[in-house]
């Protein structure tokens, strides 16, 4: 169509785009125009970036604009993009055939997409939930926070101080997070600006404005059936998420069906510091790998979620774990059942985000199918809990097994009609026909057959007419100006009967047509285009049919997460040699020979893991001062306990001999720092923010994991800080949290002989022919000394420097040692002039002071040779030496 420009220079196009654009400032608008996805101006520019595609330049009227765009069947491959790199997109399509269109082509947004409300496979890590958070804070008073996935229909609140909502976050790792407009800064002042935020205005965050829309929402009066009556902030939080999918016409939202509360008292602690730390489920290292991936077998993306979900929320109830525990021993202990379950999961596949397309509206039919055949491995798999119960019961009281069985829901009534309905092997659009199966409806059925055999029809009504008129040339045939016809040469024409109108005539024949031809003609024509809109509207029926039994698949979708985690837990078992740890309420730590769950996969074949003891309690070994070499295992030593203690309390075994673990409630770390540059935080100001949410957090239950405290500042402030966070650790006299302290300052192990609950360890080395060897095993004791230049000589630095390095150190050790009572901290200064003095008068070979270990090894040749009973011969053969070592 012509692009006609209007009284003020722009056209009728760019009159429309800029009206959506309009509403939708701040997405990128994708503008449907023919066979392309279009976007203009400062969208164009951001589309070009992140795609990697052509900018370009067109005529808008009165002036140019930025043009950027790409065909439309290639929407699945650029979308993703743009959403990854946290773009908000607007899609507006053509919503009617443009060659009918009398003047511009009608179109309006069909489809809002953001970070954080992605639905299609297309945009989602099947593995990993795409949570929406928002977040409704009262100033320094903490506030509420609301996690939505709309691919699965999880919705949680929780309410709590910023330290808690800050580790939440952390937790659900949300793609984008909803705030108030006018409190954006100081929440990015709170928790970063790295996600993605995007905002509401303050009547959002409404207490009476969010509890009408919930209750609206979830059809109840109140919210005591979800144990959120008295969380007003959480309320409001879980409200304004809601509205945003109103927002952005997310209004098919079925499948969220209830508000699941977050309780703080269930879960142990794990703040941002030590999800990082422990490397649990993603590391700073993109070729390193995480507990995550060590542990994660399961089957179903759903299982992988949720298995994701347990890591970071390990439990502190004791009951629930053993619950677990004892699961995962009996699939451990039955390899047969497992297997058969193992199988049976594969058959589930991803129901939950199934069943949530299916109540959006954007289930295929092939992904229909899928469920059928979920639900079919729903029913065998209740069948096998039975089978397992049956088995066990005389061992055990009620376990996930039998509640499983009591709870799964085989749907049969939805799953017959599916199965009966749906085409056995139907396409993956909907729009491509033979979706419904046949018998299903009569009506569908008669244009199938009449779109089937329509020729065979046509040859049969030619030969009928043939016969009765006498007409041996009659032909049918079709044309575009009035469809079907009969053909009759001129020669016969005199046989036509009257009831035949003519419709053309040709040179030597005549074309009529027949009440009977043009009735047929009609259902022929219109058969495919009638079967498509009624195999359509079937299908959206079965859809619809299949939404009111969404609780009970989400149901049926959770417990078989909850199996396929167990189930990874029993293989990861067998496969690594994990052992069940005994869970107790005492404040004891037991660990007898625990290993790196993560360090001891990548080991070089052959080599075994080093694996080590730790016991702490309350009352004779709370605090263990670890010294050591560098590089000798201090840090895995600590990373493994913390993962020992986080797997036993998911319900996992653990990588030991024996584990017995007192519940533990919060698990600090602080280990290895990097400097946060880009907030102007230095490592050492990252060490110390870290060391103080430990000491302003710690309870009688926590374990902290503490790694060379001190060692981003001087020596004697590091050890001054170090000493006084041991101390306080010890001396507190409200908590005796459990502590493993790793720390190069060996000054520390003084500590042991004043404060009763420390004890000194190190891990142990052994030095042979000048090099060190470490043998990474934990000893009671101290260390005299780290070995650094022993690990810079392995490091490859160059002989000079280290040469020069041994001389400083001896200096140094030698003036500490004489001034220990007067000046316990001897003068670096003096420590080097005294390294760097010449030789007293009368030594002999006094130009051989340069620091180079060649030359002094020669000295020393010389100096140890007895020139009095040298022969001749053997001098000339000591020179001859000498010359080899300079040649070298």
């Amino acid at each position: 169509m012509a692009k006609k420009s209007t009284s003020d220079g722009e056209t009728p196009l760019m009159r429309q785009y800029n009206q959506f654009k309009a509403q939708h400032p701040n997405a990128i608008l994708l503008f449907r125009i023919g066979d392309f996805y279009e976007t203009f101006g400062e969208d164009a520019r951001k589309t070009s970036a992140a795609l990697g595609i052509t900018l370009t330049k067109r005529n808008n009227g009165s002036s140019d604009s930025d043009l950027a765009g790409f065909p439309h069947h290639a929407m699945n491959i650029y979308l993703p993009k743009l959403i990854r790199q946290g773009y908000r997109v607007a899609v507006c399509d053509q919503l009617e055939d443009p060659k009918l269109a009398k003047t511009i082509v009608k179109r309006g947004i069909t489809e809002l997409i953001t970070p954080g409300l992605a639905m299609g496979d297309n945009l989602l890590d099947s593995r990993e939930n795409n949570f929406l958070a928002s977040v409704h804070r009262v100033e320094n008073k903490g506030g509420g926070i609301a996690f939505l996935d709309l691919s699965t229909g999880e919705f949680y609140v929780a309410e709590g101080s910023d330290e808690y909502l800050d580790k939440l976050i952390q937790n659900f790792n949300p793609h984008e997070i909803l705030v108030q407009k006018n409190r954006l800064q100081s929440f990015t002042d709170h928790f970063g600006s790295k996600i993605l935020c995007s905002t509401l205005e303050d009547w959002a965050f409404a207490i009476d404005f969010a509890t009408n829309l919930l209750q609206k929402h979830f059809q109840v009066t109140s919210f005591k059936g979800f144990g959120i009556e008295n969380m007003t902030n959480g309320i409001i939080a879980a409200g304004a998420a809601l509205h945003y999918l109103s927002e952005t016409q997310h209004d098919r939202i079925k499948h969220i069906t209830k508000l699941t509360r977050i309780e703080e008292d269930q879960y142990v602690w794990l703040d941002r510091f030590t999800i990082r730390n422990l490397e649990l489920v993603g590391t700073s290292n993109e070729n390193a790998d995480t507990l995550l991936g060590v542990i994660d077998h399961t089957i179903s993306p759903m299982g992988s979620r949720l298995l994701r979900q347990w890591i970071m929320l390990p439990l502190k109830n004791k009951m629930q774990i053993e619950r677990r525990l004892q699961a995962v021993r009996v699939l451990k202990e039955m390899p047969e059942h497992t297997q058969e379950l193992q199988t049976l999961i594969k058959q589930i596949g991803d129901l939950e985000r199934l069943i949530g397309r299916a109540s959006t509206g954007r289930i295929t039919p092939r992904e229909l199918l899928q469920v059928y055949k979920a639900l079919k491995g729903i029913k065998a798999i209740k069948k096998l809990c039975e089978t397992i119960v049956a088995e066990t019961q005389p061992q055990t009281a009620t376990t996930i097994f039998s509640e499983t069985y009591d709870q799964l829901n085989s749907c049969s009534t939805i799953a017959s009609r599916i199965g009966r309905e749906l085409a056995p092997e139907p396409p993956v659009a909907a729009g491509k026909g033979h979706i419904i199966a046949d018998g299903v409806n009569a009506e569908l059925d008669e244009l199938r057959t009449i779109s089937r055999s329509g020729k065979d029809y046509l040859v049969q009504l030619q030969q009928n007419e043939a016969i009765k008129t006498g007409i041996t040339s009659l032909k049918v045939g079709y044309n575009n100006v009035f469809g079907y016809y009969l053909e009759v040469t001129n020669a016969h024409k005199h046989k036509v009967p009257g009831s035949w109108i003519r419709k053309q005539t040709l040179t030597g024949a005549e074309r009529y047509i027949t009440p009977e031809l043009k009735e047929y003609e009609e259902k022929i024509l219109g058969a495919e285009e009638k079967i498509l809109a009624l195999e359509q509207r079937l299908f959206a029926d079965l859809v619809a049919s299949l939404t009111e039994y969404i609780q009970p698949i989400q149901n049926n979708a959770r417990l078989v997460a909850q199996l396929d985690v167990l189930q990874s837990f029993a293989k990861t078992a067998e496969e690594n040699n994990y052992v069940q740890p005994e869970i107790d309420e005492s404040m004891v730590l037991d660990i007898k020979n625990g290993r790196h769950p993560v360090i001891e996969k990548h080991l070089p074949m052959g080599e075994e893991y080093v694996a080590n003891n730790v016991y702490l309690d309350t009352e004779q070994q709370q605090i263990i001062i670890i010294t050591g070499p560098n590089m000798s295992g201090k840090s895995a030593l600590l990373r493994q306990t913390g993962l020992i203690v986080l797997m036993a309390q998911m319900g996992s075994y653990v990588p030991a001999d024996h584990a017995r673990i007192g519940i533990v409630d919060k698990i600090f770390t602080r280990v290895g720092a990097s400097d946060n540059i880009s907030s102007g935080e230095s490592t050492f100001m990252v060490e110390m923010n870290e060391s103080a949410n430990i000491l302003n957090n710690i309870s009688a239950r926590s374990l902290v994991l503490l790694d060379e405290i001190g060692r981003g500042t001087s020596t004697y402030d590091g050890i001054s800080i170090a000493w006084s966070i041991a101390e306080y650790l010890h001396e507190n006299g409200r908590f005796r949290p459990k502590v493993l302290f790793a720390t190069h300052y060996h000054e520390l192990n003084e500590m042991a002989e004043t404060l009763p609950r420390i004890k000194n360890y190190h891990v142990t080395v052994r030095e042979m022919d000048n090099r060190v060897i470490f043998l990474r095993k934990l000893a009671e004791g101290g260390s005299e000394h780290s070995f650094g230049l022993h690990v810079a000589r392995m490091a490859g630095m160059p002989k000079a420097v280290l040469s020069r390095a041994e001389q400083i150190l001896k200096a140094l050790e030698q003036r500490q040692s004489e001034n220990a009572v007067t000046d316990p901290s001897p003068s670096m200064k003096a420590a080097v002039e005294t390294a760097t003095k010449k030789p007293e008068a009368g030594m002999q070979l006094s130009f051989i002071t340069l620091d180079d270990p060649l030359l002094e090894q020669i000295r020393d040749e010389i100096l140890n040779t007895d020139i009095d009973s040298l022969t001749p011969m053997n001098a000339l053969l000591k020179l001859d030496e000498i010359k080899r070592l300079l040649n070298k």
